[in-house]
């Protein structure tokens, strides 16, 4: 489908989605995004959801101001992919033991190592600018830098919610290894304290909404901010390739005769600022739950635990800043899944899954999310897809 402008906004909210199916809090989240005096353009994901200050699913331009709470509180969250030259066939038919030295290898939920990861240690992990990307710490907000030790410890780990390490099969039999997660606890942290900051500063005390405070370009505030940011987004990034790699090694090891290939990972942010340019103008574009679809780049789509997965190729379509949804997208609070769903149901949805199946995991059962496969048609202008993927073992924090 192609965009549905919604009437009656300052600037063009352009719609990946039917307006009509979006909840009113979210829809009332877009236009008081839209009556910021800095924004130039708001496209809108068909997996767009509530969310703080800003909806889920949404990519926000602007020009010499950002809103933290458009970027989300984990900072650089998002994907990587990688496939291998493994298949179906070279795969045992008991996968608990996998699904086992997986958890073994990466923590989860609340874990962390015992001791910082070595990059150096592990198989075929770039790491140049790893000192340097440690040094920069120095500089992140005062409120936060006595979290250097356990940011250390946490690199290299899955989180929980819906944060997910998967083994995977395409439709041509093919096992690709995926995961999903972010900057941890300090992204989370700096995140905060940003917001917190930006509320405190006079141009935003007659906001609709506080929490869609923004930092000004040439102020030391932005300067402070823009630091933290981006050292959140390459944390992000370096705690995925870590935990990829330690993936790696678990494949490695558990398929040893079939000598497992690596083909080059895919990875993408979903929560982030990028500086880009649009119709002449140098803007600052959010995507809180969407990944950069420029033409020809690659991209993750995830749908829920019992659904599978899309690998995307973007098609450069600047009408959405050349965006694409993030996801499935939640069509329910987790809350409300809690309440609605058994252990039972999510057994059912997750039939064929070696994944944990209690009721610490009940909140990310697959029918708390929209159908993958609507998400993806409603999209067509903005990917195409390059491989669909089934999950059939999958490690929840």
């Amino acid at each position: 489908m192609s965009y549905t402008e919604v009437p009656g906004a300052r600037v063009p909210i352009r719609m990946w989605t039917d307006p009509a199916t979006v909840e009113d809090v979210a829809m009332q989240q877009l236009r008081n995004v839209s009556t910021l005096p800095w924004i130039k353009g708001l496209a809108v994901m068909p997996d767009v959801h509530f969310g703080k200050g800003a909806t889920v699913g949404s990519v926000i331009a602007m020009q010499g101001a950002v809103c933290p709470a458009a970027v989300g509180v984990d900072i650089g969250c998002g994907m990587s992919a990688v496939k291998t030259s493994l298949t179906a066939n070279d795969l045992p038919g008991d996968l608990s033991r996998l699904r086992s030295k997986i958890e073994e290898a990466i923590p989860v939920g609340f874990s962390m190592h015992d001791d910082p990861v070595d990059p150096r240690r592990l198989h075929g992990l770039p790491t140049a600018g790893w000192d340097d990307f440690w040094g920069r710490f120095d500089g992140v907000a005062e409120a936060v830098k006595f979290r250097r030790g356990r940011a250390l410890k946490q690199m290299g780990t899955l989180g929980q919610g819906n944060h997910f390490v998967e083994f995977c099969i395409d439709m041509s039999g093919s096992v690709w290894l995926m995961l999903h997660s972010g900057s941890r606890n300090i992204g989370k942290e700096l995140a905060e304290y940003h917001i917190g900051e930006a509320r405190k500063l006079s141009h935003n005390q007659g906001l609709v909404d506080r929490d869609l405070a923004v930092f000004l370009a040439d102020t030391p505030q932005m300067a402070a901010y823009r630091h933290d940011l981006f050292w959140a987004q390459e944390y992000a990034r370096h705690n995925r390739e870590i935990m990829m790699a330690l993936f790696k090694d678990v494949v490695r090891k558990e398929f040893k005769k079939a000598k497992p290939m690596f083909e080059q990972t895919i990875s993408c942010h979903h929560n982030y600022v990028a500086e880009e340019q649009y119709e002449g103008m140098d803007l600052l574009v959010t995507r809180k739950g969407a990944i950069r679809a420029g033409g020809g780049e690659y991209g993750i789509i995830p749908g829920s635990m019992g659904t599978g997965s899309y690998i995307v190729r973007g098609l450069g379509n600047e009408d959405s800043f050349n965006s694409a949804s993030h996801g499935a997208g939640r069509r329910m609070s987790r809350n409300q899944a809690k309440k609605r769903f058994s252990e039972r149901d999510l057994a059912d949805q997750t039939r064929g899954v070696e994944c944990r199946k209690d009721r610490g995991v009940v909140d990310e059962i697959p029918a708390a999310y929209k159908p993958i496969e609507q998400v993806m048609d409603q999209q067509r202008d903005l990917v195409e897809v390059v491989a669909k993927l089934k999950q059939i073992v999958c490690v929840k924090g």
